[in-house]
């Protein structure tokens, strides 16, 4: 292995555990066409790779390459398009071997020049809330031949293997992605493992195996319907009805203990879970009058009740977060419950009134309502409840799908709004630096000079196991300011027809559903 860098933490999250369905039965599913179905609440917002920092990953996982990957079980990055390396002691030259023969969908061959192109593009189209947010320690990229792209960087960065790990960084080719602009025809072309024969938005993506395919992938099926549904109560009943194979994402905490109990009418499903380190979180809008005040801010801090909403949502499928930085990953802490204890409405009060806020404080809370769940509107239900019986504060809150409420998040219009984050990766850097700076993925600017020295003190270190004051350092100035609140990690379930295997190996460490491991089990 070329990388020095160790993450002890996620080999939490690459251990998988199944609850149920176990079969005899064989893995490869035999010589049959094997074709399988998958439903998700999680829809890309986009098809163009450059453009998108979010749950649109899922897709682009199974359908474009990096040029190095997590397959399941991985705890740094390994190969895929390419071997690479650090060739310099200071973690600032990175340079990438791409393999011979790898080819896209439509002809084109897969070389260094893709590579630089797809890369350069993020940067050059800089799409508002988009990924270029994570190249901000790239400097310029080389070609030499046909194979050889270097990356040199402006600063010591061992996480940079890390950020070409992510979909974000997936390889195009550049006959039908321009260089300066978005694709914008609706289509899409990879090396991945499978092609995307088509796409109909609201609804579904089909894709078919990618025959020319030369990657870390063992492909156990031949082709994938992934379902886009906006209620989990409606994606159930098709899993109970054989309509789909397998859920991913969007499993409310009712569905998930129903499957657990396994009810007799249950009998034919199964459900897999996985250690997650996805988490949620509200974000406070500076520029806001209300929102946009510390006082506020920090009495919302002191008298949200973490354990009545898990408690009440999320029934044992989640649990109270006091850190943006989660359980099982390196730098976790509990400031928050350090800073503030139990929730207490005196301490608010008193919190405001030294502000001199003396009034009920006006507020709308802004979430999506077809992006993480049917159970994001009874979260910020039980928020609302939570903080109107203070007496304290008077909220409204308000759903919009996700495309919308992109769109409002990104240009200012939310005082207060609900995020989730699913890692690009499995290290803390994941889970502070996109949130920070002018251009982060929140589309809020968040200049925090003191939280960037101790990202850039960190990213010098290639043992991510030793970086861990650095970070307890950076999450003491966010709870000081409280612009991110955290409030809750989940855990992750697929939920599948007990005749689907692979569903235990299904999720990689940056928690992306492979979808490539489904395959239908031999009869016997």
């Amino acid at each position: 292995m070329f990388y020095r860098t160790c993450l002890q933490a996620a080999a939490a999250l690459a251990s998988i555990s199944l609850l149920a369905g176990c079969g005899l039965l064989s893995e490869d599913g035999g010589d049959t066409e094997q074709k399988i179905s998958v439903g998700t609440t999680s829809e890309p917002s986009t098809l163009d790779p450059a453009a998108a920092w979010d749950g649109s990953w899922e897709l682009y996982r199974n359908v474009f390459q990096t040029l190095v990957s997590f397959p399941t079980g991985s705890t740094v990055p390994q190969p895929d398009a390419a071997e690479c390396r650090f060739t310099d002691a200071g973690n600032k030259t990175f340079e990438c071997e791409v393999h011979e023969g790898l080819t896209f969908t439509n002809g084109d061959k897969l070389d260094a020049a893709a590579v630089k192109h797809s890369i350069d593009r993020i940067r050059t189209i800089d799409v508002q809330g988009g990924p270029k947010g994570l190249l901000g320690s790239l400097d310029r990229i080389e070609t030499e031949g046909d194979r050889v792209v270097t990356f040199h960087l402006k600063t010591s960065d061992a996480t940079f293997p890390f950020i070409l790990a992510t979909p974000a960084m997936s390889i195009v080719p550049p006959s039908e992605y321009p260089a300066d602009k978005l694709r914008e025809d609706g289509k899409l072309t990879g090396s991945g493992p499978y092609a995307l024969d088509s796409y109909e938005k609201g609804d579904r993506a089909e894709l078919t195996r990618f025959a020319k395919y030369k990657g870390f992938a063992k492909i156990k099926n031949d082709a994938v319907t992934i379902r886009y549904f906006e209620d989990s109560g409606v994606m159930m009943t098709a899993l109970k009805e054989h309509e789909i194979d397998a859920i991913n994402r969007g499993l409310t905490a009712e569905q998930v203990v129903e499957l657990q109990e396994k009810e007799p009418e249950n009998d034919h499903l199964q459900l897999v879970e996985t250690v997650g380190a996805d988490i949620r979180y509200l974000v406070f809008n500076p520029s806001d009058p209300n929102a946009g005040k510390l006082a506020v801010r920090r009495a919302i801090a002191q008298v949200v009740d973490r354990d009545a909403l898990v408690e009440k949502v999320y029934k044992g499928t989640a649990e109270p977060l006091y850190s943006m930085v989660p359980k099982g990953i390196a730098g976790h802490t509990t400031e928050f419950f350090d800073r503030y204890g139990e929730p207490n409405v005196t301490k608010a009060a008193g919190i405001l009134e030294d502000a001199g806020i003396t009034e009920p404080v006006p507020l709308s809370f802004w979430y999506t309502t077809d992006r993480y769940g049917s159970a994001t509107e009874p979260e910020f239900a039980e928020l609302e409840r939570q903080l109107d019986a203070t007496g304290l504060f008077e909220v409204t809150i308000q759903g919009k799908p996700w495309d919308e409420f992109q769109k409002g998040y990104q240009n200012g219009e939310y005082p207060v709004f609900g995020r989730g984050w699913f890692p690009d990766f499995p290290d803390p850097d994941n889970f502070i630096a996109p949130f920070v700076g002018a251009e982060n993925v929140l589309g809020t600017p968040y200049e925090a000079p003191e939280i960037t020295e101790q990202l850039v003190q960190s990213r010098r270190e290639s043992d991510r196991g030793a970086v861990t004051k650095q970070f307890e350092k950076a999450q003491e100035i966010l709870v000081d300011d409280v612009r991110l609140l955290p409030l809750w990690q989940g855990k992750l379930y697929v939920a599948a027809s007990e005749e689907i295997g692979g569903g235990e190996r299904a999720l990689d460490p940056q928690t992306v559903m492979q979808v490539w491991e489904l395959y239908r089990k031999a009869s016997w």
